[in-house]
């Protein structure tokens, strides 16, 4: 067990950051200011969009969502970016929803965290589907 008093938590976030009032329907720019901004953040990210049979869509409901895993501090600093950025191409008002999943009662591979839990999913889905 990790001692999270001293050391930095390495966290497994899912965020979904909205732009508002653009004046325009589509984000598209706004998000890929942001894909770009977690790039440069040297994070394991995945960009997850909304399409169906993917089971992250089952158990992140919320659409563009952006899967960032490594240290607490350098994924909030990342998330902080991504907010800086769209707010200097003009976006007046930015919300973000957060989820940030953290454990201490074993070791995360860095880099693995998401795509552990859906390798760990679809093990579980494989052995339903083999049972039937």
């Amino acid at each position: 067990m990790s001692n999270a008093t001293t050391t930095d938590l390495y966290a497994v976030a899912d965020f979904c950051l909205i732009p508002i009032g653009t004046g325009d329907s589509s984000v598209a720019e706004y998000i890929a200011e942001c894909h770009t901004v977690l790039e440069k953040s040297g994070l394991k990210f995945k960009w997850v969009r909304d399409k169906p049979g993917f089971v992250y869509t089952v158990v992140h409901a919320l659409r563009n969502n952006q899967l960032l895993e490594g240290p607490w501090s350098e994924v909030s600093k990342a998330i902080h970016d991504c907010h800086a950025a769209v707010h200097a191409m003009g976006a007046p008002r930015v919300a973000t929803d957060i989820r940030i999943g953290t454990r201490t009662d074993r070791g995360v591979i860095p880099g693995d965290g998401n795509d552990h839990k859906l390798r760990r999913v679809e093990e579980i889905l494989a052995k339903k589907a083999y049972a039937r």
